[in-house]
């Protein structure tokens, strides 16, 4: 849920450093999970009174690049608790906001509005998904760049597809929100199978959504 939350980026809205870098060589991550209240009694923002289950909990963290992170444990006094929570409230409305829908005036428009969307999470699936001959391979690293995929593109390229059908539910025939409900399905069983970490079989993407709105 964390990795989710971040988007991608450091959770300082005033830093927001990519937390995932593409090198040539190799990707890597300079994301850290950060406690808002110190995990033990002596850290940073301590606060005694939370039980471990509390002080380990979503709301009690923050994903920050290393260097975010170095500074507000360094300085706690300068970046109490308050500052933290409202950097990620100010992230948080800041991811919302990219998601924000178009209601259009054409059944065509609000197909061009998804297209790219669908056509990026088709080629994602086709490059690097679980079908391809380095699949097969457990030492390839395919699986865990799937997986990155998967939450950095593809879900939220997802969200922000279905938040555009929503918006424009008028111009879709019965088939097409029978897909949609389909649709919808298939999101949440893939957020909880790679965010939540779920283990139970994931439905697959509907094929007629490569369709939907085209005439």
């Amino acid at each position: 849920m964390l990795f989710a939350a971040s988007g991608g980026y450091c959770q300082n809205p005033k830093c927001s450093r990519e937390l995932f870098i593409e090198y040539p060589e190799k990707p890597i991550h300079i994301a850290e999970m950060a406690h808002v209240f110190a995990a033990n009694d002596d850290g940073p923002r301590a606060n005694a009174a939370l039980s471990e289950e509390e002080r380990g909990a979503f709301k009690n963290l923050i994903l920050l690049c290393s260097l975010c992170h170095t500074i507000i444990d360094k300085a706690p006094e300068v970046y109490p608790d308050r500052v933290i929570l409202a950097w990620k409230r100010t992230h948080a409305a800041k991811l919302r906001s990219l998601f924000g829908v178009t209601y259009f005036e054409q059944r065509t428009d609000a197909r061009s509005a998804i297209e790219g969307l669908l056509r990026e999470n088709r080629q994602i699936f086709e490059d690097y998904g679980p079908y391809i001959e380095d699949a097969k391979n457990p030492e390839s690293g395919a699986a865990e760049r799937w997986k990155r995929k998967i939450i950095q593109r593809i879900i939220p390229n997802n969200r922000k597809v279905l938040a555009q059908l929503d918006a424009n539910k008028r111009f879709l025939k019965h088939c097409e929100l029978v897909t949609l409900e389909k649709f919808r399905q298939h999101i949440d069983d893939l957020e909880a199978r790679h965010i939540e970490g779920y283990q139970e079989g994931a439905s697959q993407f509907p094929k007629e959504m490569s369709n939907i709105l085209r005439d």
